[in-house]
């Protein structure tokens, strides 16, 4: 926050004007304007006016005390003719009254007996994150990562915002997309609606809630930073994930994994699932939020959720190549044919359809520019099996355009 008031350390202070009010706090060591303690050395007097400095002052001293003698005097007189009255009574706490609709406490009032906490534990591990209720009769979506310790025959309970605690079964739940759907036999639960995620903007304030570090019912706030950000996410036992994510700079920590990020009016737009880590810091050590948390987006989740409740598995839109892992150049490359293995272009695929080869260098989707392997499949996940997408493509040295309707496939 910027005060205006503020001045270089060393600076004399202004002249006070008005009432005078108590300096700012100020970060660091000491005080800001904060000067050596003790009694400040005398400053030496001009030759040969000591004496009468002395005298000045003595007289001036009297003057001054016969002054304040008088006007204490007339201000005692005026205190004495007037009856004291009591102070008046103390008005209620403003934590106590209503909050404005649209303020974050009063939307953390009605989203958190939707928000609940995870505990989760099998094969030797346990762990907490975060999850939301998205049906009635008793459907929470989470991440897959906070789940899939207990995919082979462990334990999820469920923790509400009461402390109410229920045992839930996993659903379905998919990698690359990093989304799970639990449910606990209860009916009547309060639901968070899902937003369009393709209406957000940057700038947008949006609130997240969790259970970071386990700390349940946990409520941070900020804005959307970007949106549209390609992510890869890897993780050791549930697969690479890869995410069209909304960026925000609200806090989130380990723990609110699988919770809501939502908009000013409380409606969920994305589902908190990564946090950047600074650039040389240890995998094996849980790094804090620096600003820089990814949530899915809600279009993709209520597709994924939809089809995990539905069937336990979601599809995934796919074009029918191998791409180029290893090409490092701007774009992402289909691998060339090789004598072994099987071909490249899946055929009858849709890739294969559209006249893509093998080597081929695909450069946009839909007008905009790729830049890597992982920003095309990243891309094309954003969509759902069906929809139709615009690729372009460059071979030897001229630039192609192709239209292709994607295909989907379960893993």
């Amino acid at each position: 926050m910027t005060d205006q008031g503020w001045r270089r350390p060393g600076d004399a202070p202004p002249p006070p004007q008005g009432p005078a009010y108590p300096p700012p706090p100020q970060y660091g060591s000491a005080p800001y304007g904060a000067r050596p303690s003790g009694p400040r050395a005398p400053t030496p007097a001009p030759a040969g006016v000591g004496q009468g400095l002395v005298i000045g002052l003595v007289v001036g001293a009297v003057v001054l005390a016969l002054v304040a003698g008088l006007l204490g005097g007339a201000v005692g007189a005026l205190v004495a003719s007037r009856r004291v009255e009591p102070l008046p009574p103390p008005t209620a706490s403003s934590s106590s009254a209503p909050a404005p609709p649209r303020s974050v406490a009063a939307m953390a009032a009605r989203v958190l007996p939707s928000v609940v906490t995870l505990r989760v534990s099998g094969g030797g591990e346990a762990g907490t994150g975060s999850g939301f209720v998205i049906r009635q009769d008793g459907y929470i979506l989470t991440n897959n990562h906070v789940v899939a310790v207990a995919s082979g025959g462990g334990q999820v309970t469920v923790e509400f915002s009461n402390g109410q605690r229920l045992p839930a079964r996993v659903v379905g739940r998919d990698a690359s997309y990093d989304l799970a759907v639990v449910k606990v036999a209860r009916d009547s639960l309060p639901v968070l609606r899902l937003a369009r995620s393709a209406q957000v903007r940057v700038g947008d304030p949006v609130v997240a809630v969790g259970a970071p570090l386990g700390l349940e019912s946990t409520v941070t706030s900020g804005i959307v930073s970007a949106v549209d950000r390609p992510v890869s996410t890897a993780g050791e036992a549930q697969g690479r994930s890869f995410l069209n994510a909304i960026q925000t700079d609200a806090a989130i920590n380990p723990g609110n994994s699988g919770g809501p990020l939502l908009d000013d009016s409380g409606e969920v737009i994305g589902v908190n699932t990564a946090i950047a880590r600074i650039p040389g810091a240890s995998r094996s050590g849980q790094s804090g939020s620096i600003g820089l948390g990814f949530a899915i987006p809600s279009d993709q989740a209520r597709r994924t959720a939809e089809q995990l409740i539905a069937t336990g598995h979601a599809a995934h839109p796919i074009i029918g190549v191998t791409l180029d892992l290893g090409y490092s150049g701007p774009g992402a490359k289909v691998l060339a044919r090789t004598r072994k293995g099987p071909d490249p272009v899946v055929p009858g695929g849709p890739a294969a359809r559209a006249g893509i080869h093998p080597g081929d260098l695909i450069v946009a989707i839909d007008g905009e520019r790729i830049r890597s392997a992982e920003e095309l499949i990243v891309a094309i996940r954003a969509h759902a099996v069906g929809d139709t997408v615009k690729l372009t493509i460059r071979r030897d040295g001229t630039e192609h355009r192709v239209t292709m309707k994607l295909a989907g496939r379960s893993d």
